[in-house]
């Protein structure tokens, strides 16, 4: 379980491709802290750590994870938001966030107002998956709110830490960003489908 607030940034140092899996390797200022079989969210993604040399380490990402993110899209030197499991008791800064994505969207546009950017994403709604205004959701590992909701895409509002301090600053018009939605809502639209 995550909360949406990235710790740090990665950098991908290696990949390496074995069967249809990825070892992912991801140089960080958090390696020394992890362990073996320790979750960790790579652009929002749930990856479990199976090997750790220096500053290095090694997560493995399988075929389902392949299709259903960007990760496969993923090139040495590229920059991942990382976050680390929640401890049992510490505040729940951002939303619930399961590492589970849901699907790949698209950056439609990026606008810089006055102190922030405006980002605009769109996203296939034949997956049924659905955003509501002031809602919450997942973009790269990022917890965010929802403006501007409409039946395919939605905007949230960055603010210059967030810009500074996630990959949202390497963003252009169509970059690939994985997609988490707000568990709650998801469980609301499967009933009112299942009616």
């Amino acid at each position: 379980m995550f909360t949406g607030i990235i710790e740090t940034l990665g950098i991908v140092k290696d990949i390496v491709k074995e069967e249809e899996n990825l070892h992912l390797t991801i140089n960080s200022s958090i390696t020394n802290e992890l362990k073996i079989d320790q979750s960790v969210a790579h652009n929002g993604v749930c990856l479990t750590v199976i090997g750790i040399e220096n500053d290095n380490y090694t997560v493995t990402a399988i075929k389902e994870t392949i299709d259903k993110t960007n990760v496969g899209d993923w090139k040495i030197n590229d920059i991942v938001n990382l976050e680390r499991a929640m401890k049992l008791g510490d505040r729940l800064d951002g939303h619930i966030v399961q590492g589970h994505v849901d699907q790949v969207g698209f950056c439609k546009s990026v606008e810089e107002t006055d102190g922030s950017w405006k980002f605009t994403f769109e996203y296939d709604a034949a997956l049924n998956n659905i955003t509501i205004e002031k809602g919450s959701i997942t973009v790269n590992g990022v917890s965010l709110t929802v403006v501007d909701s409409k039946i395919n895409e939605f905007s949230v509002a960055i603010i210059p830490y967030t810009f500074e301090h996630t990959n949202f600053k390497s963003f252009k018009i169509g970059t690939k960003i994985n997609l988490e939605f707000d568990v709650i809502g998801k469980y609301v639209a499967k009933l009112n489908a299942i009616k």
